[in-house]
């Protein structure tokens, strides 16, 4: 059963994101009963609610992993509507299409594709209130206006709260085309406010998915084969079975099932089921040979992703030639929370609780394997505990619903710390080659970038014209300097290691190849890093507006102390801008150091500012951590990183004081939660390559 989406697909819908939302909370304005014996509610959407006590109520169509979008989306919502934030509600949407379009949280998308049609959504309500005062009144609409809760008359004062009109304003026609407010109006979006989403999370009462329980519910854990591509060959249930509190041992997808009361009981009985695995042609699989093919493939034929002028004629006739090969690791996205997911098929329904950033894809995936039409099958969006890409897949659902399904109870299917670092779908490795040619007074005349690295789209059956996957090219065929002369190429390097989208997917590997070598031809030139892009960005006003902002709050060109070296990066990704500058110092050892990280963010106008910088700083530690020490390697097809002690992610004495400065803009909201990752580990590099005289270009940095 194929469950993954390709890129083309994961692009395609994300683009309909908000085309599919705009026709989707077009419903009939109506009246609900809001408990038992009270008046009507007014909800003229799908997105929101209101009650005749005054709470509002909206529904979050995208999954809560901790970017704030309990928090964003909401404030846009109750923008429009006027309404008093005191008395915004928040409820998570099912999945369902119909009602909430494309709810794929991922691509950093959320805000930027659900602006106009949120915007509307809130508009509609408050036009539909002013029309039922104004009625009431005896008052034309155009006389009427809004204030926190509040539709007030501005020729008598006269004033009616939102809920005394709910259930007059649920009568009237939803309007097609309600008025927006000027930006200049705005009391909500543009103010830091506090995450609605923290207070259940302080007092233990917010539920993430592996805090689901449900009556009846058995427990499961996975036996898998630790070699990519192998299946059990046998196994001994008799003896897994003889665990008491085991249940059942069942055959699923991806391994053997072991079905227990408990967790821990489960995993008991995994470890008595001595499963033979059937390795497969993979099992002689090694880091090392994936490198040296890497390295052999990159000097072949390749898809040109870029070209501008000639660049083999410019580096031909180049005073100075430079080259340089980069290269980047596999990683994983080591969530606090494991994958897991809970499920109940049922005789013509199946019912599922799972932390996924993608419900249309657990509800169809979910409707395949229990033979049911996706309007049958429920999906309960619980609170991720990190999600980064991972929990866009589908194959932790897959194994609740194949288990519940072979043993007739709901199940919850845990992956332990091992399971999930040894089975996930990795950020592809990849190697960069580049070369630049400067003239003879520096200028930079000529680029070519060669990108070789797996294709995630490819991998998922994705048909690829002439060999390009733009996106394991994102950011190095958009490098927005502007140099005469430029090549930019791909060569598909797959391997038996899965591969998925990672937080920043492949522009966390072209911005450390483009950034890290624009600063080895800064040295050639013997220019300053920041004076050596400002003269290349002419051309593009808003990486040059961050390059601008992060210098002058970094103090770039000051005197820092002794023993501190900066360094600098700058990208856009996901429709926003930033740069980052990084001062780290070495240990005697020569460990580097991080103490001080400035960003800069062009993200059109900020909804929530404290959410942004939030984002910012979540997508540096996370960075910063990879950088540092994030590595997967493989040996005899195994990957052998297990836990947090051998793939150690920042801990708290290495975090550095985080700064973030955001271009004041007017424009639509666009991506935050992964423009703030691809500038770090540049940033720390060029630091660290000033700090000891020699370059880095491989990473982690600490390897």
């Amino acid at each position: 059963m194929r469950t993954e989406l390709t890129r083309r697909e994961f692009l395609h819908r994300g683009a309909l994101g908000g085309a599919g939302l705009v026709i989707a909370f077009y419903l009939p304005a109506k009246a609900e009963l809001h408990g038992q014996g009270t008046r009507p509610s007014f909800q003229p959407n799908a997105w929101l609610q209101i009650d005749p006590e005054d709470n509002v109520t909206i529904w979050v169509g995208k999954s809560e992993m901790g970017q704030g979008v309990c928090t964003s989306l909401p404030m846009i919502v109750a923008e429009e509507l006027d309404a008093d934030w005191t008395r915004v509600r928040i409820e998570t949407a099912l999945a369902d299409a119909q009602k909430y379009g494309n709810q794929l949280t991922g691509g950093s998308t959320s805000v930027r594709t659900s602006w106009e049609p949120l915007r509307k959504a809130g508009a509609q309500a408050r036009a539909m209130l002013i029309a039922a005062a104004a009625q009431s009144w005896g008052v034309v609409p155009d006389s009427c206006g809004t204030e926190n809760g509040f539709v007030i008359h501005e020729g008598s004062g006269r004033r009616a709260r939102y809920g005394s009109l709910a259930e007059a304003a649920a009568k009237r026609p939803v309007p097609e085309k309600p008025p927006l407010k000027n930006p200049k109006d705005f009391r909500i979006i543009g103010q830091s406010l506090p995450r609605l989403d923290i207070p259940e999370k302080i007092n233990g009462s917010a539920q993430f998915g592996i805090d689901v329980r449900v009556p009846g519910m058995l427990f499961a854990v996975v036996a898998r084969c630790p070699v990519f591509g192998g299946k059990p060959a046998r196994f001994d249930a008799t003896r897994a079975k003889a665990v008491k509190g085991v249940r059942a041992v069942t055959p699923i997808s991806s391994g053997v099932a072991v079905v227990a009361g408990s967790t821990w009981t489960a995993m008991e009985g995994r470890k008595a089921l001595a499963v033979v695995w059937n390795e497969g042609s993979h099992a002689a699989l090694t880091s090392a040979e994936i490198s040296r093919r890497f390295a052999r493939i990159a000097a072949g034929p390749a898809a040109v992703a870029r070209e501008e002028g000639d660049a083999e004629a410019a580096l031909k006739r180049a005073a100075r030639k430079l080259e340089a090969v980069y290269e980047v690791p596999f990683l994983a996205h080591a969530t606090m929370e494991p994958m897991n997911a809970t499920a109940h098929v049922w005789p013509g329904s199946c019912e599922i609780w799972a932390p996924t950033q993608f419900p249309s894809m657990a509800q169809q995936v979910a409707g395949k394997i229990a033979g049911l039409p996706p309007d049958k099958v429920t999906v309960h969006i619980t609170l991720l505990g990190g999600g980064f890409g991972r929990r866009a897949e589908a194959d932790y659902v897959v194994d609740a619903v194949e288990t519940s399904k072979a043993v007739r109870a709901p199940v919850q299917v845990l992956w332990t710390r091992e399971d999930d670092m040894q089975h996930d779908v990795y950020r592809p490795a990849s190697y960069h080659v580049l070369r630049a040619g400067l003239d003879a007074e520096g200028r930079l005349i000529a680029w070519t970038h060669r990108v070789v690295a797996p294709s995630i789209g490819a991998q998922r059956g994705e048909k690829l014209e002439s060999g390009l996957d733009r996106s394991a090219v994102d950011g190095a065929a958009e490098l927005p300097y502007a140099i005469p002369n430029m090549r930019v190429d791909y060569v598909m390097a797959n391997t038996a290691v899965p591969t998925g989208y990672w937080r920043s997917v492949y522009a966390s590997q072209t911005a450390f190849a483009n950034e890290c070598f624009l600063d080895e031809i800064a040295v050639a030139a013997r220019k300053d890093p920041v004076e050596l892009r400002r003269a290349l960005l002419n051309k593009a006003p808003h990486h040059k507006a961050v390059l601008e902002l992060v210098a002058e709050k970094s103090g770039w060109g000051q005197a820092l102390p002794p023993g501190r070296f900066r360094g600098l990066a700058v990208h856009g990704s996901f429709h926003s801008y930033t740069a980052e500058v990084a001062e780290v110092s070495l240990a005697k050892d020569g460990t580097p150091r991080v103490h001080r990280v400035v960003c800069a963010i062009d993200c059109g106008l900020p909804v929530n500012p404290a959410g942004v910088a939030s984002q910012m700083q979540s997508g540096v530690v996370y960075g910063l951590s990879a950088a540092l020490r994030g590595k997967i390697t493989i040996d005899k097809g195994r990957v052998q990183q297990s836990n947090f002690d051998d793939y150690q992610v920042l801990r708290f004495d290495e975090m550095p004081r985080v700064e973030v400065h955001i271009v004041p803009s007017t424009e639509p909201p666009t991506g935050t939660g992964e423009p703030g990752l691809p500038p770090i580990a540049p940033a720390v590099a060029n630091a660290v390559s000033a700090a000891r005289g020699q370059r880095v270009r491989k990473l982690p940095i600490l390897a």
